[in-house]
């Protein structure tokens, strides 16, 4: 290790303590009494922990671990999150625990409900659809959306404000998880996840349960907006700014499916609520 790595070492170390004295140190315990406490409701086969915490507290590092923590510094094991190298892990590897939650943290009157698991659902469409948006199924189990004073999110893109709005979840309400990795509220809820529990996330995804697909179909399709496109509809995917599975001969595809009766679209020009006409109302996509 080189000095100057070595230097960021031991700021990191130093800075640690520094929060570990402010906000104290995070602890795990198997059966707490928040965690006892969350309500266990169910969806079909599938059983879901959505939890109620008085002066709880939401960390985020923005990567891959959410920490819930009641007001004794416990994390709530059912609904904190933590993803290492693509795999879920038990709460007690919550990065919390070890690292503790070195961000200013930030006090919100009221109640939140804590929308994250890191930066997945920020840049990727399914996660956002299929991860996160569902878990306003889940809450509504116990509570009416309308009683929710703020909601934590990650950074939100246009589309996203897009969905809200079918929720009728308006700005003020939203708080940036990016821009406040750490804060404590009044009231704090949050769900387990709608249907990741164990395992690598892209072999978990296979099974999606029913309810997830269907409750995401009812609430949005009603919403779309016809736009010009055929039944036959290509994505054009070289608009993105991931360049990751792009198509080397992209112009030659286009042209041959433009030749069989192929619309092109970059859906990364059209609304969302244009994007859910467009693939409702197509026969082939490719």
């Amino acid at each position: 290790m080189n000095i100057s790595k070595r230097l960021q070492f031991f700021f990191k170390l130093f800075f640690q303590y520094i929060f570990f004295l402010i906000y104290g140190k995070v602890i795990y315990k198997t059966n707490n009494e928040t965690a006892k406490n969350s309500k266990i409701i169910k969806i079909g086969s599938k059983k879901y922990h959505v939890a109620k915490i008085k002066n709880g507290r939401i960390y985020t590092d923005y990567l891959e671990n959410v920490s819930i923590i009641d007001k004794n510094n416990i994390l709530v094991n059912n609904v904190s999150y933590q993803q290492i190298d693509g795999a879920l892990f038990p709460a007690k590897l919550n990065s919390a625990l070890i690292k503790g939650t070195p961000r200013f943290k930030k006090k919100i009157k009221g109640s939140v409900l804590c929308m994250v698991q890191g930066i997945s659902a920020e840049i990727n469409y399914f996660h956002w659809m299929f991860d996160i948006l569902p878990r306003i199924k889940l809450i509504k189990k116990i509570v009416n959306l309308k009683d929710i004073d703020y909601f934590y999110f990650p950074e939100l893109k246009k589309w996203q404000k897009d969905t809200l709005s079918v929720f009728k979840i308006p700005k003020k309400k939203l708080i940036n998880s990016k821009k406040y990795r750490h804060i404590e509220a009044d009231l704090v809820f949050a769900t387990s996840h709608p249907w990741y529990t164990k395992g690598h996330m892209v072999r978990e995804s296979k099974d999606l349960p029913a309810w997830d697909i269907n409750w995401v179909v009812k609430t949005f399709l009603k919403y779309k907006k016809k736009t010009s496109c055929n039944k036959k509809i290509f994505i054009d995917r070289s608009e993105s700014v991931f360049k990751h599975c792009q198509i080397i001969n992209n112009d030659e595809v286009k042209n041959n499916l433009i030749k069989n009766g192929f619309s092109i679209h970059e859906t990364g020009k059209m609304s969302f609520f244009e994007q859910i006409y467009l693939f409702n109302n197509a026969n082939i996509i490719v």
